[in-house]
């Protein structure tokens, strides 16, 4: 079994810098904008080749973008990427899909356009599964996206590509989605703090709005804390929903002590892999030693919640698969999308004539989710049920009812927050014994980022993570 690690750290303009102190190093003018992008340009063709994460280039765009000036936003010139599933002026968005047709697109959407607004240089387009559907990046369409920490191992997905570009070092910050896990997913198996923010916190496609139960959020993927909270308090800036509340920026832990809810068992009722059970304890007792009030429960809610959510989940590859031009512009070739995606359209088909139940009791779902927190402040748990996966186990191209089985085997955690459109946050909390991160997820009501950066500053403190070839 190979332990090949990947990473890109060297002693060039980058270190090991996060995106705040690389933004603050070219705002002093100790480096240049150029600089740091020809280093990432530099880390990117140097690892990509092994953790396969880029699947479109847009180096020479970005080098030249750097010409002109965006003004002073506070990541100006941090490199970055932007999953391949939103859209870049000029770039072509494939969905990590053989069946879309490769075409530049002519405007960037409205998160894009924020994120550049905040300063980032874009340097392409990160791998995702076809159609972001499963929790693993192997898409048939340019193959599988590799750990950075053993490279027979998974990144998770769906933001597989962008985990693995930041945990290798290429870049400190990059975009991600969240429709099901899949900003917190490939952070638990990578080692990377993933912020999935509330509904409505960041802009989003039309499309998302246009569904009867929004569960899709942007967000990114970083290697700090601090990044995280820096980034969400600049978008705000720009981008503040009149119905939440501000999360303003958050630099350090509050000195308020929380109820938190720990939830240490699976809603299945089989046994936790004991790597994560350990990890998911050592975090409680570490809550406890700083004085927070840890309650262990039961997995708080219905079996059925999950049994609606993959229906719900289904119906977008079924929308896909009969009305995918709608969604890319272009016409899709039905015939090379990959036997997960079929499998799900047709699962949904079977059940189509549930759909108005299964919306109804999705939305009925926020009303018991919020009341949860009429006791608790926060939810502890595991962010994924095992170890990130071997590349294989989760391939597409599996019979559908085997694919089905392991993908719920493996996220029994995350959906739950997509549903009622609160945020959670994956924080790599510990390791296991053959060295893969394990990622720890803490949740929290309806508009409550805030309280989950704090707590997030905290257990950094108290639990510092390591970077790809430190341990």
């Amino acid at each position: 079994m190979s332990t090949k690690i990947a990473s890109s750290y060297c002693n060039d303009v980058l270190g090991t810098s996060d995106g705040v102190e690389l933004a603050n190093l070219i705002s002093n003018g100790e480096i240049k904008e150029i600089e740091a992008l020809e280093a990432a340009i530099g880390r990117a063709e140097k690892i990509n080749p092994d953790i396969n994460g880029i699947s479109t280039k847009a180096f020479e765009l970005a080098l030249d973008e750097t010409r002109t000036s965006n003004g002073n936003p506070f990541f100006k010139g941090v490199p970055s990427f932007i999953k391949d599933n939103d859209d870049v002026k000029g770039l072509p968005t494939l969905y990590g899909s053989r069946a879309v047709t490769y075409k530049p697109v002519q405007k960037s959407s409205e998160f894009v356009e924020l994120y550049n607004s905040l300063g980032f240089r874009n340097l392409g387009k990160s791998t995702l599964p076809e159609l972001g559907l499963t929790c693993a990046t192997e898409p048939l369409a340019t193959g599988p996206t590799r750990n950075p920490w053993n490279l027979d191992h998974s990144t998770g997905g769906s933001s597989g590509g962008s985990a693995a570009l930041v945990a290798s070092g290429v870049v400190p910050i990059a975009h991600g989605n969240d429709g099901g896990g899949s900003i917190r997913i490939p952070a638990a198996c990578c080692g990377l703090v993933g912020l999935k923010p509330t509904r409505w916190r960041l802009p989003g496609k039309a499309s998302y709005d246009d569904m009867p139960v929004n569960i899709v959020c942007n967000g990114i993927l970083s290697r700090t804390v601090r990044d995280t909270a820096v980034f969400y308090a600049e978008a705000e800036k720009i981008f503040a929903h009149q119905d939440l509340p501000k999360i303003g920026l958050v630099e350090h832990p509050n000195k308020k002590r929380l109820r938190i809810a720990m939830v240490a068992t699976r809603p299945d009722e089989r046994v936790l892999d004991p790597d994560i059970a350990g990890q998911l304890q050592k975090v409680g007792k570490c809550c406890e030693e700083l004085g927070h009030d840890v309650e262990e429960i039961q997995f708080p809610f219905q079996k059925r919640v999950m049994d609606d959510f993959i229906i719900y989940w289904a119906a977008l590859a079924f929308y896909f698969y009969y009305f995918g031009k709608k969604v890319t512009g272009n016409a899709i070739d039905k015939r090379k999308l990959e036997k997960l995606t079929v499998g799900f359209s047709k699962f949904y088909k079977k059940n189509i004539f549930k759909t108005p139940f299964v919306v109804r009791r999705l939305k009925k779902f926020s009303n018991d989710y919020e009341a949860l927190f009429n006791d608790y402040d926060l939810l502890l748990s595991p962010t994924v049920s095992t170890l990130p996966p071997k590349i294989g186990y989760l391939d597409p191209n599996l019979e559908f009812d085997t694919s089905l089985e392991r993908l719920l085997d493996f996220i029994p955690y995350t959906p739950y927050q997509n549903i009622s459109g609160a945020p959670a946050i994956s924080l790599p909390l510990g390791s296991c014994s053959n060295g893969l991160p394990v990622g720890v997820q803490f949740a929290a009501a309806f508009g409550q980022e805030k309280s989950l950066i704090e707590i997030a500053f905290e257990m950094e403190e108290a639990l510092p993570w390591s970077r790809v070839g430190e341990r």
